[in-house]
């Protein structure tokens, strides 16, 4: 077990074979994991001999990332996945760890997700939105890469804008640039999605409604924190970034079909009277 509950010591993972788009965001990227904890233990697994790892290799002192070597012994074989199921099962049994950060889209780490929830550790995922839902599903929560980039991408417009006030910058807007020749392909933005848009989001609505109606009190008021909590726990990938609204209030707020309490942060479907 870890040593201080307030702030859970957590390994971070990562599969260097597929996540070349994590490269530029990868500041985004553990700072995002510092909300869930201490990254206590970090490690990247792939072939380094091979070429295209070296962008990897620059920006890994940076971040203390141990790179775990694992040979391409066989073409058309993953070893590097075995090499990090085999490491994320050695840290289970002999590491203080209270939770593990899987940084992959591959859904071959489905498995070892579920395994490492049974035994009572916090699993985070990062990954693409075209993430298969199997590891999405398995993780504690799931949190789409394209939110960090979309994130680096804000900062950027929101300095050169700093720098030249003359033109105004709609962060909503931002497209992702086209990369050179060369470089790190660059993730989609995130897109703002309207009033009308979330609310005729069926799934959305109606996860938002069973929370509610799961915790309210007698005037069929809900904690808003709470709300969020429950919805993750029903569907890992829920962020209210997912939708273009960094926080959730304001998501709640305009979707139009909850009353929201922001002084005393609750929330209550309309429909109730």
């Amino acid at each position: 077990m870890g040593a201080d509950k307030n702030n859970p010591r957590l390994a971070v993972l990562i599969d260097a074979d597929n996540t070349f788009n994590v490269i530029p965001i990868i500041d985004e990227l553990f700072e995002e994991i510092s909300k869930f904890g201490d990254a206590s233990v970090r490690r990247i697994y792939g072939d380094w001999t091979q070429q295209q790892l070296g962008k990897w290799k620059e920006i890994l002192p940076k971040h203390a990332i141990q790179p775990m070597q694992q040979y391409a012994n066989t073409k058309g074989k993953n070893s590097t996945d075995s090499a990090l199921i085999i490491d994320a099962m050695d840290l289970l049994y002999t590491a203080p760890l209270d939770g593990f950060c899987i940084v992959s889209s591959d859904s071959d780490f489905t498995r070892l997700a579920i395994r490492l929830r049974e035994s009572g550790k916090l699993v985070y995922g990062f990954g693409e939105q075209k993430t298969p839902e199997s590891l999405r599903a398995a993780c504690n929560q799931f949190i789409y890469i394209e939110i960090l980039s979309q994130n680096k991408l804000a900062d950027s417009a929101l300095n050169e804008s700093a720098a030249k006030p003359e033109k105004s910058t709609n962060t909503t807007e931002i497209k992702a640039a086209t990369p050179q020749t060369g470089e790190t392909p660059q993730l989609p933005p995130v897109i703002k999605k309207t009033s009308k848009q979330l609310a005729s989001d069926t799934r959305l609505v109606a996860l938002i409604r069973s929370a509610i109606e799961s915790l309210s009190d007698d005037d069929g008021y809900a904690n808003t924190g709470e709300i969020k909590k429950h919805i993750v726990k029903n569907y890992s990938a829920f962020d209210s970034r997912n939708y273009g609204y960094a926080k959730f209030s304001d998501l709640i707020d305009t979707i139009g079909l909850f009353e929201l309490d922001a002084k005393k942060q609750r929330i209550k479907d309309k429909r109730k009277k």
